[in-house]
């Protein structure tokens, strides 16, 4: 990777002289189904929540706000399938590059960290069960979600700031650009350890306490439907990005000249694809949904979510998570009149 810097754009790019390799028609292809899965099926899940559920519950305005984030990338494909199949390159100028990639990254991190949150409630609500009640407020989920989106918008910042239009074969291209390696090695490793390492384990931790724990219980069949899958779309489609990042610092970082460019060469052929393949998981969830509400189509048709979610909310009310010394401390809170202020009311238990 040349990370000298390099000449502007001219101001009349030429022709494109050949036709989209393989990799940029993969990529294309991939993308193309991903808006059109995943769009609509964003758009249903928001709808359902705002419009059809009664008792929105801590997971469900999480999945509403992990629906919002995935709607709003996806509606930045149509841009990156023109520039890719279009043979005209980059047309959008250079503002619009950087919005639409830290668009992007903002989603990245808001998904994960969405993702993280729901497991660390159900992680509260086995290990905490009497805290998670009391923590479980609509103040404090908004601030929650306050938090998560500003780290969204916080840790992005670096999509943008490395984004530049150059010409390349005569056409305007949208391309990262780094005047320094050092600055690729930041970004990437930042990507990778605060965009999935670390929420991955957390995750991961959350999980395997929650098994552990709850062996064959409702609560965690319940959840399991939901949240598992949504957990192990997100490490499939988001994995290969991370990697293909890791693999282009181990180049960066390489002694052997041909090593590095060995590393440097393959993240290069690969990035294309495992971008676009990421867009997969701002579109999987909401074919995960129907899966797990199968069961209530046949019966409530185009209302079968708001009803899973609604049954799931009300199955985990009664599900026997708390233990017996929780319940009687929570009876002895509400007889004192703890915590029942309108504004500290607290939400239903959920997955």
């Amino acid at each position: 990777m040349n990370f000298s810097s390099l000449p502007p754009p001219s101001l009349h790019p030429r022709p494109p002289s050949s036709s989209p390799d393989l990799s940029i028609i993969l990529s294309t292809v991939i993308l193309a189904w991903a808006f059109v899965l995943g769009f609509p099926g964003n758009l249903f899940v928001v709808w359902t929540v705002l419009c059809r559920v009664a008792r929105r519950s801590v997971t469900c305005l999480l999945l509403l706000n992990l629906a919002m984030a995935d709607a709003l990338v996806l509606l930045t494909t149509p841009f990156f399938m023109r520039s890719a199949a279009g043979g005209q390159g980059w047309e959008f100028g250079m503002a619009f590059c950087k919005l639409v990639h830290y668009l992007c990254g903002v989603n990245m991190y808001a998904s994960i960290f969405l993702i993280t949150a729901m497991s660390l409630d159900r992680f509260l609500a086995v290990s905490r069960p009497f805290l998670s009640k009391h923590l479980r407020t609509k103040r404090a989920l908004l601030k929650i979600l306050l938090v998560i989106w500003s780290l969204a918008f916080l840790f992005a910042i670096p999509m943008p700031v490395y984004r530049r239009v150059f010409t390349k074969g005569g056409l305007f291209n949208c391309i990262l650009f780094h005047s320094d390696p050092n600055h690729m090695i930041f970004q990437y490793l930042m990507e990778a350890i605060a965009g999935f390492l670390i929420p991955f384990s957390v995750i991961l931790f959350c999980s395997l306490y929650i098994c552990w724990k709850l062996k064959s219980t409702a609560f965690e069949n319940k959840s399991r439907q939901i949240i598992l899958p949504i957990v192990v779309a997100f490490s499939v489609f988001w994995m290969p990005y991370h990697i293909v990042n890791l693999i282009q610092v181990s180049g960066a970082l390489a002694g052997e000249e041909s090593l590095k460019n060995a590393l440097l060469d393959a993240a290069k052929i690969a990035r294309h694809n495992v971008t676009a393949f990421a867009f997969f998981s701002s579109s999987i969830n909401p074919i995960l949904y129907v899966f797990a509400g199968r069961i209530y189509i046949r019966s409530d048709g185009l209302n079968f979510m708001a009803v899973m979610l609604e049954k799931t909310n009300s199955e985990m009310s009664g599900s026997g998570v708390f233990s017996q010394s929780s319940r009687a401390n929570a009876r002895l809170t509400e007889s004192l009149d703890l915590g029942n202020s309108p504004e500290n009311k607290t939400l239903s238990m959920s997955t």
